[in-house]
């Protein structure tokens, strides 16, 4: 298949996984991914930018045959995990005269994780350029959006900027170029939410300066279609980026017997009923790419859980870690849950929060089912919430 030219001898030389289904044996994967590499062909040297992921290294190297890349003098690793930087080695011995161009600490661990050679190596340091001619690449550091030897490529004639990880999607394609709907944007909102979101101060940062400073014509991520519309990209990155929250409480729980589920069921029609929206979502089946969707925007986390060996059920014990690595900028949290016959609930789901140092607003445990009392102090939580909502930064 001949490579899709995206500009002015840039090509996109990457590769669909349609049926891959779990990244990083962690993240669902709705859509597949791909992954991305580009070639750029200048007046006089050639670069291939990024390379491939592992498995899908013989296949990589057909297509670079069937397109007759016969030369290669410079390979761009932004970054050195392996669905990007895997199949180096590969390409060294393909293209045995080609220099690895990357940063400090991307040489390092392309090193010792990949085995290249020091002397295959050349470090760059920020904003230091190379030229193929007619084409130069410029080199910017961006340490953070997601590891710390993360960096762009850009192509400075052409005003393309390679974005590795950042601002990304798993997501395939026909056509590489990105469609702008809706599909994409929850993809895209997936991906900053799961991998992202705990450096949403760096993502904050450079989102910022592509969209004051360097203002390229097209992005081209590691993952996800080509944007030729940068906006639509960058104006979601800075929508989920900023400081303020939704009006939004997000609701995850999960109830053994019924009766934790009852007070959220509850908690719900009162929110609502203040005109405050709600994300009702149960641990147990729900996929946690929609629940690290709603931590992006949720000013509220509500986490429920029944009482299980005298500590909380390990599933909400699993939400409460991953929401305190996932670090969302929500502003106040509480706890609603059952037990039997006592033990630590809410203190041990604290704990694992703590790091984000929420407000949090007085929680509801109740023995068996809620009574009365039960309902009333929900009621108070209600009233908490919307109090709280009113006076934060919330839109």
């Amino acid at each position: 298949m001949k490579f899709q030219e995206i500009k002015n001898n840039v090509f996109y030389c990457g590769l669909n996984d349609c049926d891959r289904r779990i990244f990083d044996e962690l993240i669902p994967l709705e859509h597949g991914t791909s992954y991305n590499s580009y070639l750029v062909k200048g007046s006089e040297k050639t670069a291939i930018i990024d390379t491939m992921y592992p498995p899908k290294t013989s296949e990589y190297v057909k297509r670079l045959d069937e397109n007759r890349i016969g030369k290669v003098d410079y390979i761009i690793a932004n970054h050195g995990e392996q669905d990007h930087s895997g199949s180096i080695p590969r390409l060294l011995e393909k293209y045995p005269n080609a220099v690895v161009i990357t940063n400090a600490k991307c040489a390092e661990n392309i090193k010792e994780m990949l085995h290249v050679p020091a002397e295959k190596i050349r470090v760059i340091a920020d904003k230091e350029e190379i030229s193929l001619g007619d084409k130069t690449l410029r080199f910017i550091l961006a340490p953070g959006v997601h590891w710390p030897d993360t960096m762009f490529t850009y192509i400075v004639e052409d005003n393309l900027l390679c974005t590795c990880d950042f601002l990304g999607a798993h997501y395939t394609f026909n056509d590489v170029f990105a469609p702008e709907d809706e599909v994409l944007y929850n993809s895209a909102k997936r991906y900053y939410a799961e991998i992202m979101m705990p450096f949403r101060t760096m993502c904050k940062k450079y989102t910022k300066m592509i969209k004051e400073e360097i203002k390229p014509e097209m992005i081209l991520p590691s993952h996800g279609p080509v944007y030729k519309n940068p906006s639509f990209i960058l104006d979601a990155y800075e929508d989920w980026s900023a400081d303020e929250c939704k009006n939004l409480v997000l609701l995850p729980y999960v109830s053994m017997y019924g009766s934790t589920e009852e007070m959220i069921d509850y908690l719900v029609k009162g929110l609502e009923a203040k005109g405050i929206h709600t994300m009702k979502f149960d641990i147990v089946d729900g996929d946690l790419g929609d629940l690290a969707m709603g931590l992006v925007d949720a000013s509220t986390i509500v986490l429920g859980s029944s009482m299980v060996l005298a500590g909380p059920h390990p599933m909400a014990a699993n939400i409460a870690y991953l929401a305190g690595v996932l670090r969302p900028k929500a502003k106040f949290a509480t706890f609603v849950g059952s037990y039997g016959w006592g033990g630590n609930l809410f203190g041990k789901l604290g704990e694992m929060l703590a790091g984000l140092k929420l407000d949090v607003i007085e929680p509801v445990l109740v023995k068996g089912k809620p009574r009365e009392e039960d309902f009333a102090k929900l009621d108070a939580m209600i009233e908490a919430i919307y109090e709280k909502n009113k006076s934060a930064a919330i839109v």
